[in-house]
Formats: structure tokens, C-alpha cells, sequence
């Protein structure tokens, strides 16, 4: 197993766990932040983006690991 295969392992690993916090946000209306929570009703602009970081971090995520794993060739020192 080369090491780009174990990065896009680890990364696809990442995937479910940010989802299930993007589920939870949506669904119970507050994201963790550290040791607090932000929630829908007390910061409605700060849950927002916090919620659309998360959400885009999802994607950067996924990227990486379909490049890794399936050789895409986004990167471009190949």
C-alpha cells in the first residue's frame, strides 16, 4: 500500500464523522465549537458558517480522497 492510498483511506474515514456533525447541526440546531456549542437560535449568523465550513470541508475532503484513491490527477507535481 503506497502512502497516497493511506491518506485517501484516512480521509475517506473522515467522511461519515463530519457528515453525522453536519446531520446533528441541521438536525438538533447547535454545531460544537472547542467545548461550547453554537446554536441556531442564540447566533444564527455564526451557525450558518460554521455549518457551511463544515460543509465545505466535507467536499475538500472528498476530493482529496477520490484523487488519492483513484489517481484523478488533480494535483499537479505528477
Amino acid at each position: 500500500m503506497t502512502e497516497e492510498m493511506f491518506v485517501g483511506l484516512i480521509a475517506v474515514a473522515l467522511l461519515p464523522m463530519i457528515a453525522l456533525r453536519i446531520r446533528r447541526g441541521l438536525k438538533e440546531g447547535r454545531l460544537p465549537l472547542y467545548r461550547t456549542y453554537v446554536g441556531r437560535e442564540e447566533a444564527g449568523s455564526r451557525f450558518r458558517l460554521l455549518l457551511g465550513l463544515h460543509a465545505l470541508t466535507f467536499l475538500i475532503v472528498a476530493v482529496i480522497a477520490a484523487d488519492l484513491l483513484l489517481d484523478l490527477g488533480l494535483r499537479s507535481d505528477r
